[in-house]
């Protein structure tokens, strides 16, 4: 979609005007991963209006193909207004206009599946699935067992306003039951499924996924790796990380079962950062001075994914995904350009002590912060 972020903070009301910008979950992820250096492609459908070449003009400047982009003279570009504040809280207002849009009108019949599934890594988002049923039967279709089937991301991203009058955390986990790599919040996993008791419980629920990154918002985030070990050695081929499901020959798509029904599992109350730790890889996050929050989960995808694509150790695949959304969370757009790969190689090796007093303010992504911003309390 087109984005418009605010000039000052207030109610949509009494916002005089704004600033136009891009956004989408999948679009966020392979304009980061481009900036980071590698080769991604964006299949979409956008409308042929000049929001449509805005928004493709603008992914193919990150370095995206975007050469199976379709688009569609019948139906408009989608655009979405918000307000400066958190999402999170009450007075945050989003107002989306894309019912009918370009994007909403994908399906198995009007996108290029064999450019889907030609990369080695295959990102999907769970706001995707809720856009219309043609949307949905895609995603279905996508995340279904198949030999030619590329390893599977994919970020649970529930919002329940889009689901309407339900059904969206079944969808929801029937497919996250069927990827390879998942992301979903802590936070979110309770409010979609009703679990509780820390990443541990969240495993629980979901544990056919080969990769599991369970986010801890500020705290940080935990890993759970099935298969082979974490591959802590410090190679960084393309691939080479033994504990990666790239690295492992591709996805096991027909280990997947059948869905469960989203059950609530209760799992040991008021689990800590540090006790879920002991059964997954848990990476405190640094702290970050943060202007506005919008779009720091895609970057952690795209910093964790980018981990993977070069075969670095989880601990530093963790790291990377935290210096990324860092990067997205000291800005006040939806999309940030991710920190140089020298500057982000050099934060993640850093010894326990000076990753956890590092601090990253606004800017810090031009500057070198491996010196500057560790700063001790």
């Amino acid at each position: 979609m087109v984005t418009f972020l605010p000039t000052r903070p207030g109610r949509l009301a009494d916002v005089p005007s704004f600033d136009r910008a891009i956004g989408g979950a999948e679009s966020n992820v392979a304009c980061v991963l481009a900036a980071a250096g590698h080769a991604v492609r964006w299949v979409s459908r956008a409308g042929t209006d000049g929001f449509g070449d805005h928004l493709v003009e603008t992914v193919a400047s990150y370095g995206v193909d975007v050469r199976h982009v379709e688009r569609d003279p019948e139906r408009p570009t989608g655009v979405y207004f918000r307000t400066a504040g958190d999402r999170a809280t009450d007075a945050h207002e989003v107002a989306y206009y894309r019912a009918g849009s370009a994007a909403s009108a994908m399906s198995a019949r009007t996108v290029d599946l064999a450019a889907v599934r030609a990369g080695r890594v295959l990102h999907l988002s769970g706001i995707t699935a809720a856009l219309s049923g043609g949307c949905l039967d895609l995603l279905r279709q996508l995340t279904a067992p198949a030999a030619d089937r590329p390893v599977l991301s994919f970020d649970v991203n529930y919002r329940r306003g889009l689901w309407g009058s339900g059904g969206g955390p079944e969808v929801l986990l029937e497919l996250a039951r069927r990827a390879d790599i998942v992301f979903v919040g802590e936070d979110e996993a309770e409010e979609a499924w009703g679990v509780t008791g820390g990443p541990v419980a969240v495993r629980a629920l979901l544990p056919e996924p080969r990769v599991l990154v369970v986010k801890q918002g500020a705290a940080g985030a935990v890993a759970f790796v099935s298969g082979e070990g974490e591959g802590e050695g410090e190679s960084e081929g393309e691939g080479a990380g033994a504990w990666a499901p790239v690295a492992a020959g591709g996805a096991a798509a027909d280990r997947h079962g059948p869905a469960r029904g989203p059950a609530p599992v209760r799992g040991t109350p008021a689990a800590s950062a540090s006790a879920s730790a002991s059964a997954g890889t848990f990476e405190p996050a640094p702290v970050v001075d943060v202007v506005a929050p919008v779009g720091a989960g895609d970057a952690f995808a795209a910093g964790f994914l980018s981990g993977i694509l070069r075969g670095l150790p989880l601990r530093r695949t963790l790291r990377l995904g935290h210096l990324f959304a860092a990067a997205a969370l000291t800005t006040s757009a939806d999309l940030a350009p991710p920190p140089a790969r020298d500057t982000a190689d050099r934060l993640t090796v850093l010894d326990t002590g000076r990753w956890e007093r590092l601090r990253l303010g606004p800017g810090w992504t031009e500057a070198d912060p491996a010196e500057e911003e560790v700063r001790t309390p």
